[in-house]
Protein backbone atom coordinates (compact mmCIF):
# COMPACT_ATOMS: atom_id res chain seq x y z
CA UNK A 1 0.00 0.00 0.00
CA UNK A 2 1.43 3.83 -0.92
CA UNK A 3 0.27 7.07 0.58
CA UNK A 4 -0.55 9.76 -1.90
CA UNK A 5 -0.67 13.09 -1.44
CA UNK A 6 -1.67 16.11 -3.64
CA UNK A 7 -0.87 19.51 -2.46
CA UNK A 8 -2.99 22.06 -4.16
CA UNK A 9 -3.74 25.91 -3.38
CA UNK A 10 -7.38 25.18 -1.85
CA UNK A 11 -7.02 22.10 -0.17
CA UNK A 12 -4.16 19.10 0.60
CA UNK A 13 -5.44 15.60 -0.03
CA UNK A 14 -4.32 12.41 0.96
CA UNK A 15 -4.99 8.74 0.99
CA UNK A 16 -4.13 4.99 1.07
CA UNK A 17 -3.65 3.17 -2.46
CA UNK A 18 -3.52 -0.23 -3.61
CA UNK A 19 -1.11 -1.60 -5.62
CA UNK A 20 -3.64 -1.67 -8.76
CA UNK A 21 -4.29 1.45 -8.71
CA UNK A 22 -7.33 1.84 -6.19
CA UNK A 23 -7.89 4.39 -3.69
CA UNK A 24 -8.72 2.87 -0.46
CA UNK A 25 -9.21 5.48 1.70
CA UNK A 26 -8.77 9.60 1.35
CA UNK A 27 -9.45 12.65 3.55
CA UNK A 28 -8.52 16.39 2.68
CA UNK A 29 -8.09 19.68 4.73
CA UNK A 30 -8.06 23.23 3.47
CA UNK A 31 -4.97 24.88 2.53
CA UNK A 32 -3.33 26.82 5.30
CA UNK A 33 -1.82 29.90 4.60
CA UNK A 34 1.47 30.22 6.14
CA UNK A 35 4.12 27.14 6.70
CA UNK A 36 3.75 26.60 10.08
CA UNK A 37 -0.55 25.85 9.97
CA UNK A 38 0.43 23.84 6.91
CA UNK A 39 3.07 21.63 8.34
CA UNK A 40 0.81 20.59 11.10
CA UNK A 41 -2.21 20.28 8.98
CA UNK A 42 -0.05 18.08 7.09
CA UNK A 43 0.72 15.86 9.20
CA UNK A 44 -2.30 15.54 11.21
CA UNK A 45 -3.97 14.45 7.68
CA UNK A 46 -0.74 11.76 7.01
CA UNK A 47 -1.72 10.77 10.63
CA UNK A 48 -5.22 10.31 9.96
CA UNK A 49 -4.57 8.14 7.14
CA UNK A 50 -2.46 6.07 8.28
CA UNK A 51 -4.05 5.61 11.72
CA UNK A 52 -1.57 2.55 12.76
CA UNK A 53 -1.58 0.69 9.07
CA UNK A 54 1.79 0.28 7.03
CA UNK A 55 2.92 1.67 3.45
CA UNK A 56 5.75 0.65 1.16
CA UNK A 57 6.10 4.40 0.38
CA UNK A 58 4.94 7.89 0.12
CA UNK A 59 3.92 9.74 -2.92
CA UNK A 60 3.60 13.66 -3.09
CA UNK A 61 2.11 15.96 -6.00
CA UNK A 62 2.52 19.70 -6.15
CA UNK A 63 2.29 22.32 -7.85
CA UNK A 64 5.18 24.26 -8.96
CA UNK A 65 8.76 23.09 -9.97
CA UNK A 66 9.62 20.26 -7.21
CA UNK A 67 13.07 18.27 -7.21
CA UNK A 68 12.74 15.13 -7.15
CA UNK A 69 16.11 13.92 -5.58
CA UNK A 70 15.58 15.76 -2.53
CA UNK A 71 11.35 16.87 -2.52
CA UNK A 72 12.36 20.32 -2.45
CA UNK A 73 10.26 22.47 -3.51
CA UNK A 74 12.35 25.23 -6.18
CA UNK A 75 9.37 27.60 -7.42
CA UNK A 76 6.10 27.93 -6.25
CA UNK A 77 4.73 31.62 -7.03
CA UNK A 78 1.16 32.11 -5.39
CA UNK A 79 -0.22 31.45 -2.29
CA UNK A 80 1.87 28.78 -1.31
CA UNK A 81 5.07 30.76 -1.82
CA UNK A 82 5.92 29.63 1.70
CA UNK A 83 6.97 25.89 0.79
CA UNK A 84 9.96 27.34 -2.06
CA UNK A 85 12.84 26.17 -0.24
CA UNK A 86 11.12 23.25 1.79
CA UNK A 87 11.77 19.90 1.50
CA UNK A 88 8.68 18.11 1.42
CA UNK A 89 9.70 14.68 3.27
CA UNK A 90 10.85 16.75 6.22
CA UNK A 91 7.44 18.62 6.33
CA UNK A 92 5.47 14.97 6.49
CA UNK A 93 8.67 13.19 8.48
CA UNK A 94 7.28 13.72 12.39
CA UNK A 95 3.70 11.62 11.07
CA UNK A 96 5.64 8.95 9.54
CA UNK A 97 7.69 7.54 12.65
CA UNK A 98 9.28 5.66 10.59
CA UNK A 99 12.15 5.43 7.34
CA UNK A 100 9.84 5.45 5.05
CA UNK A 101 10.82 6.18 1.25
CA UNK A 102 9.66 9.82 -0.15
CA UNK A 103 9.19 10.41 -3.59
CA UNK A 104 7.80 14.18 -5.18
CA UNK A 105 7.59 15.72 -7.90
CA UNK A 106 5.07 19.13 -10.38
CA UNK A 107 1.21 17.86 -10.15
CA UNK A 108 1.45 17.42 -14.13
CA UNK A 109 3.75 14.74 -14.03
CA UNK A 110 2.37 13.18 -11.23
CA UNK A 111 -0.70 12.76 -13.41
CA UNK A 112 1.17 11.54 -15.77
CA UNK A 113 2.86 8.93 -13.66
CA UNK A 114 -1.05 7.93 -12.84
CA UNK A 115 -1.55 7.29 -16.47
CA UNK A 116 1.68 5.32 -16.95
CA UNK A 117 0.99 2.94 -14.70
CA UNK A 118 -2.63 2.58 -14.45
CA UNK A 119 -4.42 4.22 -17.11
CA UNK A 120 -4.38 5.74 -20.65
CA UNK A 121 -0.13 5.54 -20.81
CA UNK A 122 -0.15 2.05 -19.94
CA UNK A 123 2.19 -0.08 -22.42
CA UNK A 124 2.99 3.17 -24.48
CA UNK A 125 6.40 4.93 -24.69
CA UNK A 126 5.50 8.65 -25.95
CA UNK A 127 2.72 10.36 -24.88
CA UNK A 128 1.25 14.11 -23.91
CA UNK A 129 -0.78 14.99 -21.09
CA UNK A 130 -2.36 18.14 -21.06
CA UNK A 131 -4.42 19.53 -17.78
CA UNK A 132 -6.93 22.13 -18.76
CA UNK A 133 -8.56 23.37 -15.68
CA UNK A 134 -7.70 27.41 -14.09
CA UNK A 135 -4.36 27.29 -16.15
CA UNK A 136 -3.04 24.57 -18.15
CA UNK A 137 -0.59 22.40 -17.39
CA UNK A 138 1.27 19.42 -18.89
CA UNK A 139 3.89 16.33 -19.26
CA UNK A 140 5.81 14.68 -21.47
CA UNK A 141 6.38 10.92 -21.48
CA UNK A 142 9.39 10.11 -24.21
CA UNK A 143 10.72 6.90 -25.31
CA UNK A 144 9.03 5.07 -21.33
CA UNK A 145 10.54 8.44 -19.89
CA UNK A 146 8.81 11.27 -18.12
CA UNK A 147 10.60 14.17 -18.97
CA UNK A 148 11.87 16.46 -16.73
CA UNK A 149 14.60 19.04 -18.35
CA UNK A 150 17.95 20.48 -17.34
CA UNK A 151 15.78 22.72 -15.25
CA UNK A 152 12.63 20.35 -14.03
CA UNK A 153 10.75 22.60 -15.97
CA UNK A 154 9.75 20.28 -19.38
CA UNK A 155 6.04 19.47 -19.84
CA UNK A 156 4.61 23.47 -18.96
CA UNK A 157 2.46 23.30 -22.53
CA UNK A 158 0.62 26.45 -21.39
CA UNK A 159 3.47 28.42 -21.66
CA UNK A 160 4.01 27.50 -25.34
CA UNK A 161 3.48 31.12 -27.06
CA UNK A 162 1.00 31.35 -29.59
CA UNK A 163 1.30 35.21 -30.23
CA UNK A 164 4.45 36.96 -29.39
CA UNK A 165 2.87 39.98 -28.80
CA UNK A 166 -0.03 38.49 -26.54
CA UNK A 167 -1.14 39.16 -23.63
CA UNK A 168 1.12 39.43 -20.29
CA UNK A 169 1.30 36.25 -18.48
CA UNK A 170 2.05 35.17 -15.11
CA UNK A 171 5.43 33.64 -15.94
CA UNK A 172 6.37 37.03 -17.12
CA UNK A 173 6.15 36.50 -21.07
CA UNK A 174 3.60 37.31 -23.64
CA UNK A 175 0.73 35.24 -25.12
CA UNK A 176 1.99 32.09 -23.75
CA UNK A 177 -1.02 29.36 -24.49
CA UNK A 178 -2.82 29.59 -20.85
CA UNK A 179 -3.43 33.10 -21.83
CA UNK A 180 -5.47 31.94 -24.54
CA UNK A 181 -7.20 29.02 -23.29
CA UNK A 182 -7.81 28.25 -19.44
CA UNK A 183 -10.20 28.76 -17.17
CA UNK A 184 -9.28 32.33 -16.22
CA UNK A 185 -8.69 33.25 -20.16
CA UNK A 186 -12.51 32.13 -20.91
CA UNK A 187 -13.96 33.52 -18.04
CA UNK A 188 -12.18 37.21 -18.17
CA UNK A 189 -13.34 36.64 -22.25
CA UNK A 190 -17.24 35.93 -21.31
CA UNK A 191 -17.47 38.89 -18.38
CA UNK A 192 -15.94 41.38 -20.33
CA UNK A 193 -18.46 40.81 -23.17
CA UNK A 194 -21.54 40.36 -20.24
CA UNK A 195 -20.08 44.01 -19.08
CA UNK A 196 -19.92 45.84 -22.03
CA UNK A 197 -23.77 44.64 -22.84
CA UNK A 198 -22.98 42.41 -25.65
CA UNK A 199 -25.98 40.51 -27.27
CA UNK A 200 -25.98 37.08 -25.01
CA UNK A 201 -27.80 34.96 -22.58
CA UNK A 202 -24.64 35.17 -20.27
CA UNK A 203 -25.66 38.80 -20.35
CA UNK A 204 -29.02 38.32 -19.89
CA UNK A 205 -28.24 35.98 -16.88
CA UNK A 206 -24.70 37.68 -15.71
CA UNK A 207 -25.72 41.40 -16.45
CA UNK A 208 -25.31 42.17 -12.41
CA UNK A 209 -22.99 39.43 -11.21
CA UNK A 210 -20.74 38.84 -14.30
CA UNK A 211 -17.85 37.91 -11.60
CA UNK A 212 -20.10 34.71 -10.90
CA UNK A 213 -19.72 33.74 -14.55
CA UNK A 214 -17.92 30.25 -14.91
CA UNK A 215 -16.06 28.82 -17.87
CA UNK A 216 -18.67 25.38 -18.04
CA UNK A 217 -21.99 28.56 -18.14
CA UNK A 218 -19.30 29.43 -21.58
CA UNK A 219 -19.28 26.21 -22.84
CA UNK A 220 -22.66 25.53 -22.19
CA UNK A 221 -24.04 28.63 -23.82
CA UNK A 222 -22.21 28.09 -26.65
CA UNK A 223 -23.40 24.55 -26.79
CA UNK A 224 -27.09 26.06 -27.02
CA UNK A 225 -26.08 28.24 -30.23
CA UNK A 226 -25.25 31.47 -28.09
CA UNK A 227 -22.99 33.52 -30.57
CA UNK A 228 -21.13 35.46 -28.01
CA UNK A 229 -20.01 31.90 -26.30
CA UNK A 230 -19.59 30.69 -29.00
CA UNK A 231 -17.14 32.88 -30.69
CA UNK A 232 -15.22 32.42 -27.25
CA UNK A 233 -15.09 29.32 -27.06
CA UNK A 234 -13.80 28.76 -30.94
CA UNK A 235 -11.30 31.38 -30.81
CA UNK A 236 -9.77 29.61 -27.27
CA UNK A 237 -9.92 26.29 -29.03
CA UNK A 238 -8.42 27.42 -32.40
CA UNK A 239 -4.81 28.86 -29.79
CA UNK A 240 -4.90 25.33 -27.91
CA UNK A 241 -5.13 23.70 -31.77
CA UNK A 242 -2.04 25.47 -33.08
CA UNK A 243 0.20 25.04 -29.58
CA UNK A 244 -0.48 21.38 -29.48
CA UNK A 245 0.04 21.14 -33.01
CA UNK A 246 3.45 22.67 -32.65
CA UNK A 247 4.23 20.02 -29.48
CA UNK A 248 2.54 17.04 -31.64
CA UNK A 249 5.28 17.91 -34.33
CA UNK A 250 8.22 18.08 -31.75
CA UNK A 251 7.68 15.23 -29.55
CA UNK A 252 5.06 12.62 -32.14
CA UNK A 253 3.20 11.15 -29.30
CA UNK A 254 1.21 8.42 -29.80
CA UNK A 255 -1.73 10.03 -27.98
CA UNK A 256 -2.68 13.36 -26.14
CA UNK A 257 -4.46 12.75 -22.87
CA UNK A 258 -6.39 15.41 -22.14
CA UNK A 259 -7.32 16.06 -18.14
CA UNK A 260 -8.77 18.89 -16.23
CA UNK A 261 -12.05 20.47 -15.55
CA UNK A 262 -12.30 21.96 -19.07
CA UNK A 263 -12.00 18.77 -20.22
CA UNK A 264 -15.36 17.70 -18.95
CA UNK A 265 -16.76 19.71 -22.08
CA UNK A 266 -16.63 16.35 -23.53
CA UNK A 267 -17.30 16.57 -27.32
CA UNK A 268 -17.84 20.42 -27.65
CA UNK A 269 -14.01 21.14 -26.42
CA UNK A 270 -12.47 17.51 -28.15
CA UNK A 271 -13.69 17.14 -31.37
CA UNK A 272 -13.58 20.68 -32.66
CA UNK A 273 -10.04 20.17 -30.89
CA UNK A 274 -8.87 16.86 -33.30
CA UNK A 275 -10.04 18.32 -36.33
CA UNK A 276 -8.21 21.62 -36.45
CA UNK A 277 -4.82 19.57 -35.03
CA UNK A 278 -5.41 17.56 -37.84
CA UNK A 279 -5.47 19.95 -40.11
CA UNK A 280 -2.51 21.68 -39.17
CA UNK A 281 -0.49 18.23 -38.61
CA UNK A 282 -1.78 15.92 -41.11
CA UNK A 283 0.99 16.46 -43.98
CA UNK A 284 3.78 15.35 -41.90
CA UNK A 285 2.51 12.94 -39.20
CA UNK A 286 0.51 11.38 -41.83
CA UNK A 287 -2.08 10.03 -39.42
CA UNK A 288 -4.48 11.27 -36.68
CA UNK A 289 -3.34 11.71 -32.89
CA UNK A 290 -5.87 10.03 -30.59
CA UNK A 291 -7.14 12.86 -27.87
CA UNK A 292 -7.88 10.59 -24.84
CA UNK A 293 -9.61 11.37 -21.69
CA UNK A 294 -7.71 9.95 -18.64
CA UNK A 295 -8.46 6.69 -17.64
CA UNK A 296 -7.52 7.09 -13.98
CA UNK A 297 -10.78 8.60 -12.65
CA UNK A 298 -9.22 10.17 -9.33
CA UNK A 299 -9.67 13.73 -9.80
CA UNK A 300 -7.81 14.34 -6.35
CA UNK A 301 -4.66 13.41 -7.26
CA UNK A 302 -3.87 11.01 -4.62
CA UNK A 303 -3.42 8.18 -6.56
CA UNK A 304 -1.32 9.43 -9.51
CA UNK A 305 0.80 10.70 -6.29
CA UNK A 306 0.84 7.18 -5.48
CA UNK A 307 2.68 6.18 -8.96
CA UNK A 308 5.72 7.96 -9.06
CA UNK A 309 6.86 5.70 -6.47
CA UNK A 310 6.73 3.14 -8.59
CA UNK A 311 8.16 4.99 -11.53
CA UNK A 312 10.21 7.86 -9.64
CA UNK A 313 11.75 10.36 -11.73
CA UNK A 314 15.57 10.97 -10.87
Amino acid sequence: MILGIDIGGTRIKAGLVGEDGSLLKSAAVPTPPALPAFARALCGLVSECLDGVSVKAVGIGCKGIVNPSNTTVDVLPGTLHYLEGRSLAELIQPALGGEIPVFADNDARVALAGEVAWGAARGRANVVMVTLGTGVGGAVLSEGRILRGAAGVAGHIGHVIVDPRGPLCICGSRGCLETYFSARAIEFAAREGVDRGCESALTEKFATRSGELSCSDVFRAASQGDGMARMIVDEAIFSLAAALSGVLHLLDPEIVIVGGQISEAGDALLLPLAEEIHRRTRCLLNRLVPLVPPQVLDRSGIVGAAAITYHPQK
